[in-house]
């Protein structure tokens, strides 16, 4: 068999398996016999002299742990299946977790992409939040004029502004502009305190 090189970080689930399954004095036992070939269930009890419930339950955890496996099965004169273990053919490397500057950056990058798009979401939403239109309606001296039929409120009323409808450009871009400037710098301290943290972990 092929040796298979596995690396595993400290406190993830592999490495959390594998040392539950070798917490045992008994558990090392059994892997120092199965390091001198396969073994069955039976040739285990016999040579640690254990009940076999004893023994399955280390085995069920080496097993799950991948640090055995079942290197073939066989068949019992009267057919019964019996399991032949064997410890895997492995290197298991145990490292921390290795975050280079660049995979900091290509976080942050895509951070920052999420916030522009965010940001083109809610210019586009805002519109469509506001007040359907304001009427700006005449003061009440003019309206009296107009009553009168005077011919000041003709040449007034050709001057009185348009109804306004929709909130305003300025009033849709200061909230969009204000959201946009404020999850970039919450994303710049995070960007920095993160590159402080890789620097003081990282090997000089």
């Amino acid at each position: 068999m092929t040796e298979e090189i596995i690396v595993i970080e400290p406190g993830d689930e592999r490495a959390q398996k594998i040392g539950k399954a070798i917490g045992s004095p008994m558990a090392n036992e059994i892997l120092q016999i199965l390091a001198g070939g396969p073994k069955t269930a039976s040739d285990l009890t016999d040579l640690l002299n254990i009940p076999m419930g004893t023994l399955k339950y280390h085995i069920d955890n080496l097993l799950e742990a991948g640090l055995i496996e079942i290197a073939e099965t066989r068949y019992s004169v009267k057919g019964r299946e019996v399991k032949v273990y064997a410890l895997r053919d492995q290197l298991l490397i145990v490292a921390p977790k290795v975050m280079s500057i660049r995979s900091i950056l290509l976080k942050y990058a895509s951070l920052f992409a999420i916030v522009i798009l965010a940001s083109m979401a809610m210019f586009a939403i805002l519109p469509l939040l506001g007040d359907t239109g304001t009427l700006v309606t005449e003061p009440a001296s003019f309206q009296a004029d107009r009553s009168a039929g005077g011919e000041g409120a003709s040449i007034l009323a050709e001057k009185a502004p348009a109804p306004v409808n929709g909130p305003s450009p300025v009033s849709i871009i200061a909230p969009v502009l204000a959201f946009f400037l404020g999850g970039c710098l919450v994303l710049l301290i995070l960007f920095l305190y993160e590159t402080y943290q890789w620097q003081k972990t990282s090997p000089p």
